[in-house]
């Protein structure tokens, strides 16, 4: 092996382990990011072993692509998860089930992915033993959710003429029509006459059938979104202005550890 071919290889393995390294996973007993926690940055066989099989109810991947799995070993049914929060994994049916988790190759095509939550939820969960303080928000922006689709009903009138009966309207009409022409004018003016009463009968004996009645129309239409999909905030933490993005408006202040991350 050629010395080019041995530095590709250890490239190679250096950002495979420094990708390894830096995947993430948390998970949460409770929904929401609440309960007892488990972070792993590695390979978990067997959560049998850690107190923590089949407990898991949400779970936050903070870096990397992970598959988490119903049994141990990586068997039973498994699926995939991607970086973003996942505030409750009954929507995925995986809730309470998880028994194995490991980080799995971003390059490969997997079948069975897992969508994490739209909107930015963010764990501001206290800590044991952390201090707290109240730090001033200096500006609020809500950010509004996408377009919503809505539709409604409405009726129109439909005119139809009646199938079976316009012919013999049209006949009876101008029979009728040139019977009443018949009997004005004389001579040629009495076959003019005949011939006008005719059409005109003919014309109003195939209208005198027609029908209607109202058909249901549905039509939609997108409108922008009337409800804000998290909120933008800008606080000040000892001469410094920081950015997080909250799932509800906060009031003047903010509760902050001594690192200045946000908590309730």
């Amino acid at each position: 092996m050629n010395r080019l071919k041995m530095q590709a290889l250890l490239a190679l393995g250096i950002a495979s382990l420094a990708a390894t390294a830096s995947a993430q996973i948390t998970l949460y007993e409770r929904e929401g990011f609440r309960g007892q926690v488990y972070r792993a940055q590695g390979t978990v066989p067997n959560f049998g072993r850690t107190g923590f099989n089949d407990r898991a109810s949400s779970v936050i991947v903070e870096r990397g692509l992970w598959e988490v799995c119903e049994d141990a070993n990586f068997r039973g049914r498994c699926v995939v998860l991607r970086r973003g929060n996942y505030d409750s994994l009954n929507s995925i049916g995986m809730g309470n089930r998880i028994s194995s988790v490991r980080m799995v190759n971003p390059r490969q095509d997997y079948q069975h992915f897992a969508e994490p939550v739209p909107a930015p939820v963010y764990e501001y969960r206290r800590r044991p033993s952390e201090r707290l303080r109240e730090v001033p928000v200096t500006s609020v922006h809500a950010v509004m959710g996408p377009p919503e689709r809505r539709c409604w009903v409405e009726r129109d009138q439909v005119s139809e003429p009646s199938v079976g009966n316009n012919a013999g309207g049209a006949v009876v009409g101008a029979l009728i029509g040139g019977i009443l022409g018949h009997q004005v004018g004389g001579g040629r003016g009495k076959d003019v006459a005949t011939a006008a009463g005719a059409i005109a009968g003919a014309a109003i004996g195939s209208g005198a059938n027609t029908s209607g009645y109202g058909r249901d129309y549905e039509r939609c239409r997108q409108v922008p979104s009337e409800r804000p999909a998290y909120w933008d905030v800008t606080y000040d933490f000892r001469g410094r202005e920081y950015r997080v993005q909250m799932s509800h408006p906060p009031g003047r202040t903010v509760l902050v550890n001594q690192d200045g991350v946000p908590r309730e």
